[in-house]
């Protein structure tokens, strides 16, 4: 077997990490051997790369946080899915890797006829989109939500959970030429971010009242949302691609009583349930598996090809996901 392995950090995301080969091991009582079908490179992968994520392994480390696998093995007397099943790979546990072992009975499985590529990416953007949708502010069929960074993986996938809900998006981006992929997603109203967002906003939504605000740039961007929703409304950040903190004008605290929270999916792991967790992500490979949600791709990569994929993953210019395809030819 590889495995994507690197024993520093630095700036480069990828000029630390490699393929290791080391030996397939064998699954013990309780175990299973998971043959890697897919594993994407998700921008807190690359932020952990160079140390600047809010949670960083121990080193030596391999990459990759999510993906989806096939049970090709599994240890005496063990319970769990069957060999040949299509199963969610457990969170962090290393997915940039041709094979990996797990607990068998913690194995998630999934619908062997669904497009494993689309699969692997359901552990961490669709929850994240689906809950910041969800769990701050109580919103009905025909209202609006607004979101920045609308290119990027969350902001397609909640694009898309929007629709199911009968919700409508306003979508800002960051440059022109990204205003015509968000479009394509779905995207009910598409502006480019500037400091007269919050008219432009009411001008294209007909002065719609918008309670809930997604944030993922940070700096200035985050002052742009906060204006563009009503009294009382909900700004929720979950990421700060700007490399800035936060900006709010005092006025939106004060007179219009905006509220700022934090998203992070990690501290939604450690406090759900067992049964919170596979009611999310039961509701998303449905969705994935029947064609209503799914992600850009962009390019895959084998795992030889990690310090590409990692270099054209942390690229500032995509239109899609890169994944790592670890046992492709």
């Amino acid at each position: 077997m590889k495995r994507a392995q690197y024993t520093e950090r630095g700036p480069d995301p990828q000029a630390s990490i490699a393929a290791v080969e080391s030996a397939t091991p064998e699954p013990a009582a309780g175990q299973a051997l998971l043959e890697v079908l897919a594993a994407p490179i998700n921008p807190s992968d690359v932020l952990t790369l160079t140390g600047l994520y809010g949670m960083l392994p121990p080193l030596p480390a391999v990459g990759g946080n999510e993906g989806v696998g096939r049970v090709l093995a599994v240890g005496p007397d063990t319970q769990g899915p069957a060999i040949g099943q299509t199963v969610l790979l457990p969170v962090g546990c290393g997915t940039w890797s041709t094979h990996v072992l797990a607990d068998a009975k913690s194995l998630m499985p999934l619908p062997n006829d669904a497009d494993p590529l689309q699969l692997a990416m359901m552990t961490v953007n669709p929850p994240t989109a689906l809950l910041m949708l969800r769990e701050f502010v109580d919103l009905q069929p025909g209202e609006w939500v607004i979101q920045n960074a609308a290119n990027s993986g969350v902001g397609a996938y909640l694009i898309q959970l929007a629709k199911v809900r009968g919700l409508k998006t306003v979508n800002v981006v960051r440059r022109e030429s990204a205003v015509a992929g968000v479009r394509e997603t779905g995207g009910d109203v598409v502006l480019v971010d500037a400091p007269d967002l919050a008219k432009r906003v009411r001008e294209a939504t007909g002065g719609a009242a918008i309670r809930l605000g997604i944030d993922a740039v940070g700096g200035a961007g985050t002052d742009h949302l906060a204006m563009s929703l009503t009294e009382g409304g909900v700004l929720v950040n979950y990421g700060a691609m700007s490399g800035e903190p936060c900006q709010v004008s005092p006025a939106s605290f004060v007179f219009r009583n905006i509220t700022l929270r934090g998203f992070w999916l990690s501290k939604w792991f450690i406090g759900s349930t067992p049964a919170q967790r596979i009611a999310v992500f039961g509701e998303v490979a449905t969705l994935i598996a029947t064609g209503k949600l799914k992600s850009r791709i962009q390019a895959t990569y084998g795992i030889d090809q990690i310090k590409q994929a990692v270099a054209a993953a942390a690229a500032g210019e995509r239109n899609g996901k890169i994944l790592l395809v670890p046992n492709a030819q």
